[in-house]
């Protein structure tokens, strides 16, 4: 019988989403997918850097999970995929949360202790 660990699938998808967002460049590189599919050259040009170094950065993005190549004509595209990007922001929202909660429960009772 196999055991397969969702929490561990999990955080290794989540590792390389971090990781991949990591980079100032590949942030640049979502945003600007986040406002419409771009080839790699498009990527590279506003960047100033070559089209091999905006086509790794995109390949780190790529296995990721954010962003995809899609052949259109005589074009790749790159899309970006935003499951991976709304998982981060579910993990992140669940421990803003946890917090949140502590803080309040702290505040309550410095207010309480100081009230008496």
């Amino acid at each position: 019988m196999i055991l397969f660990n969702h929490m561990v699938e999990y955080q290794e998808q989540g590792d390389s989403t971090f990781r991949a967002l990591a980079d100032p460049t590949r942030r640049r590189m979502v945003e600007r997918l986040s406002q419409k599919p771009c080839t790699v050259g498009e990527l590279a040009e506003p960047l100033s850097m070559s089209f091999a170094g905006a086509s790794k950065h995109v390949g780190v993005l790529e296995a990721a999970g954010i962003v995809r190549r899609e052949k259109r004509g005589r074009e790749r595209l790159c899309i970006l995929q935003p499951k991976a990007l709304f998982e981060m922001r579910d993990w992140v929202e669940r421990y803003s949360r946890f917090w949140n909660a502590r803080l309040d429960a702290l505040d309550q009772a410095l207010k309480e202790d100081s009230d008496e």
